[in-house]
């Protein structure tokens, strides 16, 4: 079976990237790839690396055939999403689709609304969709038409934390999330917080106690706790291309959450428990679909220190999405992206 697949917004990191994994997937031919300010060019005139490979040209969504499609795939910013994948969808039906951006990860409306400022244009879309956590949510992903793909600040959060606030190991009211972003965590586009002068030689905190993903903590830790979970989440943006890298404090007994994680995670080939006392580092995972977990017990007893790290844009984006694809399409998780970190 070769699947027919197209992307939505091409030229950004996350449309690369995508193509990256695509390109030597053996069951995935790429067939139409679009990118509006981009429209008409190669592919490899925006990324060079891409010139040895015979991809389609970039086109506008307008103009963009989805009749052979199998596979959407959708990598679009936030808010520009949800009347693209409803005219999609409208026009095909049986098409299956893994949304990149922010717009169908929280199945609340109303939830969406506040943490966004306007109301879904996709609501009844925006209720179908699979949050796509896929070591979390695999049977749902499996029979699901739309996925939303998580965030990469809550990729890294959740994997650890699903199990634990599941399992009652840690107290639910007492966790806090500090990650730091590599800066291509922030797109493409030219923007003024990103350029190397104001990036370079320092990191700082953003978006301080209302940064959007909080909302997609909140949903996932409250639906694994089964009672309300309001975790405290502060993002930093460091100096380098690619990495999440997420301390975690929690509150329990630091060999219980180790045992918790690495028996929930003993058959996933994509997220591996380092032995217990051992620190992860991202390096480690740059470039890959792997996520590294650690587990250290605080100078305090009864206090815990987890610390998760992934690639943002492969676990954390584009190599998530494509393990959610062979999921929908019932091929082996793994295919196409077995690829070992780049270290050095």
């Amino acid at each position: 079976m070769t699947l027919s697949v197209a992307i939505y917004g091409a030229s950004g990191y996350t449309g690369a990237e995508l193509i990256r994994l695509l390109t030597v997937h053996p069951d995935v031919k790429i067939t139409a790839l679009s990118a509006e300010s981009n429209a008409g060019k190669a592919m490899a005139d925006v990324f060079p690396q891409f010139a040895a490979y015979d991809l389609p040209r970039l086109t506008t969504i307008a103009d963009l055939d989805l009749a052979p499609v199998d596979v959407l795939f959708c990598a679009l910013p936030h808010g520009t999403t949800q009347t693209s994948l409803k005219a999609a969808l409208e026009t095909r039906p049986d098409l299956k689709v893994v949304d990149l951006s922010a717009d169908f990860r929280l199945s609340d409306p109303a939830m969406y609304q506040h943490w966004y400022g306007h109301a879904h244009q996709a609501e009844a879309l925006q209720t179908e969709a699979v949050y796509g956590l896929t070591e979390i949510h695999r049977e749902a992903i499996a029979g699901a038409r739309l996925v939303g793909n998580p965030g990469c600040y809550t990729t890294t959060a959740l994997l650890p934390l699903i199990p634990l606030v599941g399992a009652g190991v840690i107290d639910t009211d007492n966790i806090v999330v500090d990650a730091k972003s590599g800066v291509t965590g922030a797109g493409r586009a030219a923007k003024v917080a990103t350029l190397f002068s104001e990036v370079a030689e320092g990191f700082h905190a953003y978006s301080v106690g209302n940064h959007r993903h909080t909302a997609e903590l909140d949903q996932e830790l409250s639906l694994a706790a089964g009672v309300s979970v309001a975790p405290t989440f502060t993002p930093h943006l460091i100096p380098i291309n690619r990495a999440i890298y997420a301390t975690i404090y929690v509150t329990g007994d630091p060999e219980a959450i180790h045992a918790t994680l690495a028996e929930r995670y003993a058959s996933e080939y994509f997220v591996n428990v380092l032995p217990f006392g051992e620190v992860p580092q991202s390096r480690h995972v740059r470039g890959s679909n792997f996520t590294r977990l650690g587990v250290v017990a605080d100078r305090r007893p009864g206090r815990a220190i987890v610390i998760s790290t992934l690639d943002n844009l492969v676990k954390g984006a584009s190599g998530q999405a494509v393990q959610n694809m062979n999921v929908m399409c019932g091929l082996d998780e793994t295919t196409g992206l077995k690829q070992l970190a780049l270290f050095p």
